[in-house]
């Protein structure tokens, strides 16, 4: 007689759900991701708008977008006299994207209409994310890889970090990989050649995108791996342009300032340590490794490429914005690999996969303690600290469209309404104003200061207040 067949049962994993056509979710499940966006909004604001309110402006990042957005909104070229007085923006960065937000900023002429612009777009990079991670993973499960996702702290960074203008590349990168997720290649390139315009780097983000368009539709679609392999060219040829022609166009110099970040790199060895830190981070308690079976992450490797290779050690670390733009990278190629990892014939790996998810977002909410969203449950968030009402009255004696030289404190305070240039770079003009944070007592003479930045001029204390000095030119000696 034949042994009787035995049949083992198999531990229940969680199946992905099937993928429906176009970007329909269930009924109960299609508001999920905008309500989920909608209070990462208000977190992301009130964290962002709350370091303006404290005057804790971490760099001068957010005056020179001010003054770029500002000349935008006058139908002027984009200058920003931070970086030298008459200095064409596009001669820094080539990010013309920014124009976008100069009808907003002319309603809202405020360095907070940039910040909450910024929260917004971070915050609907969660839309594509949280629906790519439901259609693959059920609902349940793509609201925690959404949650996840919005308390990353690539995003959390740059939340912190003024302004910056990634912060279009963020939700144009989401976007694009959902679709491709959702097997519509075409309206994954399309939502990819717009990063041309974001930034100089990101072209060859877009030829990345472009590639893995490629690959996945080189057995169904030849016409299609026609149009991204030309948007692949494309993308390099961009770059190629406006590193060497566009840039260099509107710079001064001529050239583009930032190859000495590369030129002037050592070994790719330096700062190993610092490097793989970040590696770690973008891997481990994002993805828990599970990135890495998906060619999604490739699209990860352009921003990691410059920003190892620089010389500079500030693009090494997990500090400012640099790494937003990995977040929905990472975080859609772990929705892109946990289905067939689900599906695979090891057990343990199966049930990781089935738990990854609520231990990413376990994981997010973790970290959060020790991240720029933490402050939500501190007070001081949500309230103005004394001494700043006094130092903006102080400000405020500067009257509209003066000459103003400053350092970080006052830039975001004056460049709504005046014309600003950074300390000590001003180019020959000699300002009607100086406005100094002095609450480290680096300027012991403020008066004497101003002398040694502009003998020919006379300075008087017009005003101090916490730690802030303004100092007026006298007219009757003036300069030119």
């Amino acid at each position: 007689m034949p042994a009787p067949t035995v049949q083992v049962s198999q531990p229940r994993i969680p199946s992905p759900v099937a993928r429906p056509r176009g970007d329909r979710l269930p009924g109960h499940a299609r508001g999920e991701p905008w309500a989920l966006a909608a209070v990462l909004l208000a977190a992301y604001t009130v964290v962002s708008v709350g370091r303006y309110r404290h005057m804790a402006t971490l760099s001068w990042d957010l005056g020179i977008f001010e003054q770029v957005v500002r000349s935008y909104a006058r139908l002027r070229a984009p200058v920003a006299d931070l970086k030298g007085p008459g200095f064409d923006i596009l001669g820094d960065h080539f990010s013309p994207v920014t124009a976008l937000l100069a009808p907003v900023y002319r309603l809202f002429p405020s360095p907070v209409t940039l910040l909450v612009a910024q929260a917004a777009l971070f915050a609907l990079s969660a839309v594509p994310v949280t629906r790519a991670a439901s259609r693959l993973l059920g609902r349940r499960q793509g609201l925690a890889l959404g949650l996840a996702y919005g308390l990353s702290w690539g995003v959390q960074r740059a939340v912190d970090f003024d302004f910056h203008e990634i912060c279009f590349a963020v939700p144009l990168i989401a976007f694009s990989l959902e679709a491709l997720l959702a097997r519509r290649p075409r309206a994954a390139l399309g939502w990819a050649l717009p990063l041309v315009l974001v930034k100089e780097d990101l072209g060859l983000t877009l030829t990345a995108i472009a590639l893995v368009v490629a690959w996945r539709t080189r057995g169904s679609s030849p016409r299609t791996v026609r149009y991204a392999l030309g948007a692949a060219v494309f993308g390099v040829a961009a770059t190629v342009l406006v590193l060497t022609v566009v840039v260099p166009a509107f710079n001064t110099s001529g050239g583009y300032d930032y190859w000495n970040k590369v030129s002037g790199a050592g070994s790719p060895f330096d700062g190993a340590g610092s490097k793989l830190r970040t590696l770690a981070w973008l891997l481990i308690p994002t993805s828990g490794l599970l990135a890495l079976r998906s060619p999604l992450l490739l699209v990860a490797l352009p921003t990691l490429g410059w920003r190892f290779l620089s010389g500079d050690e500030h693009y090494w670390g997990t500090d400012w914005h640099y790494s937003a733009v990995l977040m929905p990278v990472v975080f859609l190629a772990l929705a892109d690999a946990l289905p067939a990892v689900r599906r695979g014939t090891r057990a343990w790996l199966r049930s990781y996969a089935a738990h990854l998810p609520a231990a990413v977002a376990a994981a997010a909410l973790a970290l959060t303690t020790s991240l720029p969203l933490a402050q939500l449950t501190e007070a001081e968030v949500y309230r103005t600290p004394a001494a700043v009402p006094d130092v903006e009255r102080l400000l405020a004696r500067i009257p509209d469209d003066a000459t103003v030289e400053a350092n970080i404190g006052p830039i975001s305070r004056l460049t709504s309404r005046c014309r600003v240039f950074w300390l000590g770079d001003t180019g020959g003009v000699v300002p009607e104003y100086i406005a100094l944070e002095n609450i480290d007592g680096r300027y012991r003479d403020p008066v004497g200061y101003a002398r040694d930045l502009h003998p020919l001029a006379e300075y008087a204390v017009a005003g101090e207040a916490d730690g802030y000095v303004v100092l007026e030119r006298r007219r009757a000696t003036a300069g030119v």
